[in-house]
């Protein structure tokens, strides 16, 4: 089910969230690449691998393949950095590629690599808007620090 090999071709929302530098792990069917802005400190994006642009038209191998991928998810960026809740986002406004903004929630700043993230949208909605400054160095500190945690 789980493999740790990158498709072959990205599909156009996964080059636009920076693949294949933001991949943090590939699947079967699955991709989950860091959210370059950062709304919440291990803000990801989980992208499906098939040419779907509704959720119903994924496999039922996608499907299944999914709730490992979740919990790889989950574990890691619990102990990676400790979130309060975590938010599932599938928007899919501007890009059509079945995908969900994966947002880590925090009740208070968290601090990382010396710098202080903030949750803008705690205890509501996550705030879109409100970036975490980072840059392509802190972004690759997050990445790294989260594998250390994948199962």
């Amino acid at each position: 089910m789980m493999q740790d090999s990158a498709p072959t071709n990205y599909n156009a929302t996964m080059r636009k969230f920076g693949a294949p530098q933001t991949i943090i792990r590939s699947y079967h069917y699955w991709s989950v690449l860091l959210r370059p802005a950062q709304v919440t400190l291990g803000a990801l994006v989980l992208i499906a691998h098939e040419p779907a642009n509704a959720f119903s038209e994924l496999s039922l191998a996608s499907f299944n393949e999914l709730h490992a991928v979740t919990r790889h998810i989950e574990s890691a960026l619990t102990q990676a950095f400790q979130y309060d809740k975590i938010n599932y986002l599938m928007l899919m406004m501007v890009d059509p590629d079945v995908h969900f903004h994966v947002l880590p929630r925090y009740a208070q700043p968290k601090s990382f690599v010396g710098m202080e993230f903030i949750d803008a949208g705690w205890p509501a909605v996550p705030n879109l808007s409100q970036i975490n400054k980072t840059d392509t160095a802190i972004n690759q500190q997050i990445m790294e620090h989260l594998k250390t945690y994948w199962s």
